[in-house]
């Protein structure tokens, strides 16, 4: 694969985080220009684009493996700037609910299909994985820039314009400079990956769990860090471009940490990585519960470096463990089960920050962390994966 395709790919993956959080970007703005009182009100009606973009994944990797994964990023490339246009054309809460549905459904591409097309000839799987982590991640980064700039100067819509135009762009240049598929993944089978049976479902069950806890932090925390960073900094900052640098910053940082995760996913033990970031992560949201200010900024980088540091990992047990000529139909079940569960974050979030508040969210999230280290100490270590192997 030549470098303009890797850089495209690694385009796609910031777009598809860029659309999915214009919304809890422009909120406030929406709720007010649809009539409604409170941002909170309005969230709801976003449930339903992150679950098509947990539930998509199933047929979006089983096309990828049987159809081609180079027709499938068309697909994602031209979908998703139309969808984003028809976002724009809304006039009402229920239009806005559908539009967004489908932009949620072609959102779901992406993760099963990009991701294997990425690494299915890499020599450092890790690194790959962590620079790709980090252009999704700079892509939450322009959400929130790109969406306060164009919210105070053009209007919410064309928050959605904007990037809609760069995508279609950008899908032009993949379809003239992707190489084409000599056969499907599915056809063009590489040597199997060897994992003793036995370890099979243990390793599976895991990455779904941790997988789950891990999306239900980022839903909350990438849709819900707008207004809870008003909320803290009340008083001190109050600018919407000011907060969309801020929040940008927060994010940029945090994207940082998959390069490092990365690196280290090609030369260490995965379990012991990764129990120790979700061990950190789980500290970092306890601080942030109890912190407002600008103290509650710093423990908020905190937080959001421990959140994308554990991304990573369900990728890197999916390249690991699974042959290339199934991965995307397994990343796509992954998704479909850990994103179909973590989108009742996004319903969830408007409802309970409005009946408890942000300090009950953030604790609730600490627990939610705490979960994932347990489950990760049941990962399969180095040292089982061999005693199994020369028991078989």
């Amino acid at each position: 694969m030549d470098r303009t395709t890797q850089i495209l790919l690694n385009l796609a993956h910031a777009l598809d985080h860029l659309f999915l959080l214009i919304f809890a970007a422009a909120v406030g703005a929406i709720a007010k220009d649809f009539g409604l009182a409170r941002w909170e009100d309005m969230m709801p009606y976003t449930t339903g684009a992150f679950v098509l973009f947990g539930l998509g994944s199933v047929p979006s990797g089983r096309l990828g493996d049987l159809w081609g994964r180079r027709r499938m990023m068309l697909v994602f490339f031209f979908g998703m700037g139309l969808s984003a246009l028809a976002v724009a054309c809304t006039r009402t809460p229920v239009e806005m609910a559908i539009a967004l549905i489908v932009l949620g459904a072609f959102s779901s591409i992406y993760h099963p299909v990009g991701i294997p097309m990425l690494v299915q000839s890499a020599q450092r799987p890790g690194w790959t994985i962590g620079v790709n982590g980090l252009a999704g991640n700079l892509g939450i980064a322009a959400a929130a820039l790109s969406t306060g700039f164009l919210v105070e100067h053009f209007g919410w819509r064309m928050a959605f314009v904007v990037p809609a135009v760069v995508c279609m762009g950008l899908g032009l240049l993949f379809a003239w400079q992707a190489p084409a598929e000599s056969a499907t993944p599915a056809r063009n089978r590489a040597a199997s990956v060897q994992m003793p049976k036995s370890l099979v479902l243990r390793t599976f069950l895991v990455m779904v769990i941790t997988a789950t806890t891990t999306s239900l932090l980022f839903n909350f925390t990438t849709n819900g860090n707008a207004q809870l960073l008003a909320d803290r900094l009340q008083g001190l900052v109050s600018d919407p471009s000011t907060l969309g640098i801020l929040l940008a910053a927060v994010y940029a940082i945090g994207s940082l940490a998959q390069l490092v995760v990365g690196r280290l996913l090609d030369r260490v033990a995965v379990k012991p990585l990764f129990v120790g970031i979700l061990i950190l992560q789980c500290l970092a949201f306890s601080v942030a519960s109890q912190t407002s200010g600008w103290q509650w900024y710093l423990a908020a980088i905190g937080y959001v470096v421990m959140v994308f540091a554990a991304i990573p990992f369900s990728d890197a047990m999916v390249v690991r463990y699974i042959d290339d000529s199934m991965r995307s139909r397994v990343s796509g079940t992954r998704i479909a089960i850990s994103f179909g569960i973590s989108s009742m974050a996004v319903y969830l979030l408007g409802p309970l920050v409005k009946a408890a508040g942000f300090d009950t969210l953030m604790a609730l999230m600490a627990c939610i962390a705490a979960a994932g280290v347990l489950t990760a100490l049941w990962l399969p270590g180095q040292e089982s994966i061999r005693r199994a192997q020369a028991l078989a």
